[in-house]
């Protein structure tokens, strides 16, 4: 494996590489991290099984739209590739800065200016990728509200059903969806996709965003998603609004779009967070958005 990922790098680098170092890394799903150096460069490889090239082949695609249309520190996407068991990719190494981090106001600045950029006219992706390690369909939509009801929420939906789990009838709740969206203009920004805590961090004090799931959207959504499982520091939320102003009634909306990240996490674990989409989705129902 390791010679593989050595001559990919060399290959390029356009340079001799061969790890003198290798350090595994905490990881937060299946993918395995490891930091690879020869003294002179250094990596962030994750590993991953070999089926699995597409999710990484997407990530790159990710990164090298976020660095091309932010203002945020992004790894470099060095190389992808495959063996004839594992799949991996790697990205320049970024030693991110301890824990607690200063300067949250930036992050909110960056990531309003980026949500700030409306280059496409359409909802969705030139291609489908990852949130997480499931997979997120991103066909090209004109209306926010099908786009999100359908590739979202009834995608999810589905990948619950295959596995015999049924909270509501889909279509019912689809149209739910659908309703409490239809009434919100939106003109699509470029998202991260996965923006919550574990995605992101500094590097000499600057903001840098990875494990990127992109599509063009609703930027409430990238906000929503912040709030769910870690919320960030207050300076964030300010920083943002101050830059770019929370559409009315976000607070209500953001319900909606806290179920689709809710729905991903039951799928891939289970547990209690089928329980925590149970309760999401009855509360959605009945509460409603105006």
């Amino acid at each position: 494996m390791w010679k593989t990922v050595n001559e990919h790098i060399s290959v390029a680098i356009n340079d001799d590489f061969k790890h003198t170092y290798k350090r595994q890394l905490q990881s937060t799903n299946t993918d395995k991290l490891f930091h690879l150096t020869n003294d002179t460069h250094n990596f962030l490889v994750k590993i991953a099984l070999k089926s699995e090239l597409d999710r990484l082949e997407s990530e790159s695609i990710g990164l090298k739209l976020l660095a091309q249309n932010s203002r945020f520190i992004i790894p470099d996407c060095i190389v992808t590739g495959a063996n004839i068991e594992f799949s991996f990719i790697v990205t320049q190494w970024q030693k991110l800065d301890q824990q607690p981090h200063s300067t949250w106001n930036d992050m909110g600045k960056n990531l309003a200016y980026m949500h700030q950029k409306h280059d496409q006219a359409m909802f969705g992706f030139d291609v489908d990728n990852y949130l997480a390690t499931t997979v997120q369909p991103n066909r090209w939509h004109k209306k926010w509200d099908v786009f999100y009801a359908e590739e979202r929420i009834g995608w999810q939906l589905q990948l619950l059903a295959e596995k015999g789990i049924r909270f509501i009838e889909p279509e019912r709740l689809i149209n739910t969806v659908k309703e409490q969206l239809h009434s919100h203009r939106v003109t699509p920004s470029l998202l991260h996709g996965d923006f919550w805590r574990g995605n992101m961090g500094f590097v000499s004090t600057m903001p840098s965003l990875f494990n990127p799931a992109c599509y063009y959207g609703d930027r409430e959504v990238d906000i929503a998603m912040s709030e769910l499982f870690a919320p960030l520091p207050d300076d964030f939320y300010t920083a943002y609004d101050q830059q770019y102003p929370l559409s009315k009634n976000y607070h209500k909306r953001k319900l909606v779009y806290q179920l689709y990240p809710i729905l991903n996490h039951a799928n891939i674990f289970a547990g209690h967070y089928l329980t925590q989409a149970k309760q999401h989705i009855e509360k959605l129902t009945t509460i409603g958005v105006k």
